[in-house]
């Protein structure tokens, strides 16, 4: 049997090894293959007919949802740092992973349950820090990248469903969490990054309008077109509700990497410039990917740093940098911020929220 997915990358030589080797050009490559998938379509236009297997992932998310209704919000307090209800959501989903995934994909070996666990449970943030952010993500599409290695999902079939039905479910029971349990940003990059949590979504919605007609970029300053479009496009949903938590000062402010790329001249231009990004800022960079597990089908390159268990417990010991950070400095999330005044709490607002 093999091995249960670990820790490895833990040097700059480690990520040099990364960086060159056919694992991680595999992953680009199905992200990818994504993306491409959901160009000139919206949220509406998935393909007919939904396989089986997408449906049985619809329903394993349909899953986690009941688990978050089992978990409300009991602490009420004017804390602006992530709920402690939280752990026990995580705590509920892990230790029922493996059902949940066998009842969801029984054609699967214990064996590839147990390959496939460790990433999905990771998808949901860190238990003990109550924060989420792009490697939490990361493992969300490693899991279903583990779907495909393991002929649950076929792309030729399946690739815009996965996007246009599965990966928006999972951003909708995400802003979910991010909301309920008040999940911080993971890193101190938030208010400089696309958003304080996720980077997917707006890879995808530029591929979405890689060659819309009317729709610019630029577009995202407009209110109206953005409320019109919300629910249409995953770029200008994570628009609006990007707006909807930062209300003290406009895009400009407190997310000038947007801004900058709202003055690109055609959506085609973006989605080149995101997969870019998205390889160099995440699959790049150490502070993110010393959490990325190796595993049975993301092999781990040779000449990588050998298994040590204490590659598990790096919370409090791993990097810290700029943009991209899957940790840093403590800041309350600007979900916190504007639930709380929502229940009429007084606090003095950080500048960025």
């Amino acid at each position: 049997m093999s091995s249960c997915p670990q820790k490895r990358l833990l040097t700059k030589d480690d990520m040099e090894i990364w960086d060159s080797s056919q694992t991680k050009k595999e992953l680009i490559n199905f992200i990818t293959d994504l993306a491409e998938a959901v160009k000139d379509r919206d949220n509406t236009q998935f393909k007919e007919p939904i396989s089986a297997e997408v449906s049985s992932t619809l329903a394993l998310l349909d899953s986690v949802l009941s688990v978050v209704d089992e978990h409300p919000v009991l602490n009420d307090t004017t804390s602006r740092f992530g709920k402690t209800e939280f752990r026990s959501f995580y705590q509920d989903v892990k230790s029922n992973c493996h059902n949940l995934l066998s009842k969801a994909f029984d054609t699967l070996t214990t064996n590839q349950i147990e390959q496939l666990s460790i990433y999905f449970y990771e998808s949901w943030g860190n238990e003990e820090r109550i924060d989420y952010g792009s490697g939490h993500e990361l493992n969300f599409i490693c899991f279903l990248y583990g779907l495909y290695k393991y002929d649950v999902f076929r792309l030729e079939r399946d690739s815009t469903n996965i996007v246009i039905l599965v990966f928006v479910k999972y951003l909708k029971i995400m802003r979910r969490l991010e909301t309920l349990y008040w999940l911080e940003p993971a890193g101190s990059h938030g208010v400089w990054g696309l958003d304080d949590y996720h980077f997917l979504p707006f890879l995808f919605g530029a591929f979405q309008l890689s060659n819309h007609k009317h729709l610019k970029p630029k577009s995202i300053h407009n209110d109206e077109i953005v409320d019109m479009f919300k629910d249409k496009y995953l770029y200008f949903g994570c628009i609006a509700f990007i707006n909807s938590v930062k209300t003290t000062a406009s895009l400009r402010w407190h997310s000038p990497m947007l801004d900058d790329i709202s003055g690109v001249k055609k959506w085609s231009k973006v989605s080149e410039g995101m997969i870019k990004m998205y390889v160099a800022e995440v699959l790049s960079k150490l502070p993110v990917m010393q959490h990325f597990y190796f595993s049975e089908f993301l092999a781990c390159p040779t000449g990588i740093s050998p298994y040590d268990e204490r590659n598990e417990h790096l919370e409090s010991e791993h990097v810290h940098s700029g943009w991209g950070d899957c940790c840093g400095i403590k800041i309350p999330s600007a979900v916190a911020a504007t639930e709380m005044n929502k229940k009429g709490a007084h606090y003095k607002p950080m500048p960025f929220d």
